[in-house]
């Protein structure tokens, strides 16, 4: 069959011509579409946000005890000379840095204390590729506390699904060298049943989770500020 291509080039031009004015930012129909999708992402902001809100009024009262228990854990090891540490992997490491920031600088500039010690065994990069390369990455944070840590300090172990192989490997060798041992997680987990303090966001949605744990962090870091200085309404 011979094909007429003139006749096939005006229907492409016709219908190249059609899209285009279809397509055309000013037109009725990518107008329609633009603000059908702006409702969209007005819905799916105001839906995180809300469920987000809702997760953290949960934790105030699931997590209570857990909360109030962590912070006098952490501020008695500062108390008699101990030192903080902290694990976890991705957004857990970034949170791990966060807290210990806080810690060793301090919360708020309205309440410029001393430095507090505490060390984020994520920020090493030369000793996690060495060892993760050399021996095993499920390893990493272990091999750090069993070299940096001593009885009397404390360890905070982070993981969203709250079964990380390296943290929980990390929590069950403080507890052998007698490092009291806080786990920040959400529903479910291995680390629940060896922590001495679990702290578990009541969800399964690991941006809700995380969320969470920011929450947590920073009322940990002002609960311990208030039970080490007496400018923050607490005994030294």
């Amino acid at each position: 069959m011979q094909l007429d291509f003139e006749l096939l080039g005006e229907k492409m031009q016709k219908r190249g011509a059609i899209a285009n004015e279809e397509l055309t930012p000013g037109s009725r129909t990518a107008t329609d579409l633009e603000q059908t999708s702006r409702l969209g992402f007005e819905q799916a902001v105001t839906l995180h946000l809300q469920e987000s809100a809702d997760i953290k009024r949960q934790i105030a009262s699931a997590c209570m005890d857990s909360i109030l228990d962590a912070a006098e854990l952490i501020a008695e090891a500062f108390r008699t000379g101990g030192k903080l540490m902290l694990c976890g992997n991705g957004g857990s490491a970034a949170d791990c840095q966060h807290l210990a920031a806080e810690f060793v600088n301090w919360l708020s500039k309205d309440f410029q204390r001393p430095g507090l010690p505490a060390i984020a065994l994520t920020t090493d990069t030369s000793f996690l590729t060495a060892f993760a390369n050399d021996s095993s990455f499920e390893s990493v944070f272990e091999r750090q506390l069993q070299t940096l840590g001593k009885p009397g300090d404390v360890l905070i172990g982070i993981s969203t699904s709250g079964s990380s192989p390296n943290v929980v490997l990390a929590i069950a060798a403080a507890k052998k060298m007698g490092i009291a041992a806080i786990a920040l997680t959400g529903t479910g987990g291995k680390l629940a049943a060896i922590a001495d303090v679990t702290i578990a966001v009541p969800s399964t949605n690991t941006a809700y989770i995380q969320e969470g744990h920011l929450a947590v962090e920073h009322i940990l870091c002002s609960l311990v500020e208030s039970h080490l200085f007496s400018e923050r309404g607490a005994t030294a």
